[in-house]
């Protein structure tokens, strides 16, 4: 599996234009994988890796946590932002340095100046996990970017469209690529095919991704 992914970049600019605000950088966080999972590590420790329940009570595959000024999450009340990490009561840890500097100049670099994210959900994923097309619309304001770092196991994204039912484009997501959707795209459906079994040589047969929002 490895050797059919092949980091997905060889021979691949290092930035793509998908769409209407949707940029690919790939392999634009790939020098900071030690840092991003020894902060990772240090989240997790604080709060740890959960499978959170739908209102419908279906428990998600994906095992998730946060950081930042709050938190994304999901119980029989609903979906929503919290400053407290249900499982503890305590707050979630703070946003690392090396999340928000990194989180911000993908940005920049996909033409989204002053982006501020007070949250990063955190995604681990594991061989036959995947994530449901949705939308994120539970921030306070739509004006801001989504950022996704990819670590670990290679993914399919997939894009959607601003209704459920329209077409989905499938885009290959390797270690250290870093997807960014705002402007026009930033309601777009999007979700992850299941994974296939393989392992990475840092993570093993786990996918890590983070994804930074500006929620309130």
């Amino acid at each position: 599996m490895n050797d059919l992914f092949a980091d997905f970049d060889d021979g691949l600019p290092q930035r793509e234009d998908l769409a209407a605000g949707v940029v690919l950088l790939r392999g634009f966080a790939r020098e900071q994988t030690a840092s991003l999972l020894l902060a990772v590590a240090q989240i997790t420790q604080a709060s740890p890796f959960r499978q959170m329940s739908t209102p419908g009570g279906y428990r998600m595959s994906v095992a998730m946590s946060n950081c930042g000024a709050l938190g994304w999450i999901a119980d029989s009340q609903g979906y929503r932002y919290a400053a407290r990490d249900p499982l503890n009561n305590h707050a979630w840890p703070a946003m690392p340095e090396v999340f928000l500097a990194l989180a911000r100049s993908a940005a920049l670099e996909a033409g989204f100046a002053d982006f501020l994210p007070d949250v990063c959900l955190i995604n681990r994923y594991a061989p036959g996990t995947k994530l449901s097309m949705h939308q994120d619309k539970d921030e306070a304001d739509f004006s801001a970017p989504i950022v996704s770092i990819s670590l670990g196991l290679p993914a399919i994204f997939l894009l959607g469209g601003l209704q459920r039912n329209h077409p989905s484009q499938r885009i290959g997501l390797s270690h250290g690529d870093v997807l960014v959707w705002g402007g026009p795209a930033r309601l777009r459906y999007h979700g992850v095919l299941a994974l296939k079994q393989d392992s990475h040589a840092e993570l093993g047969a786990c996918r890590i991704n983070l994804t930074f929002r500006q929620a309130a």
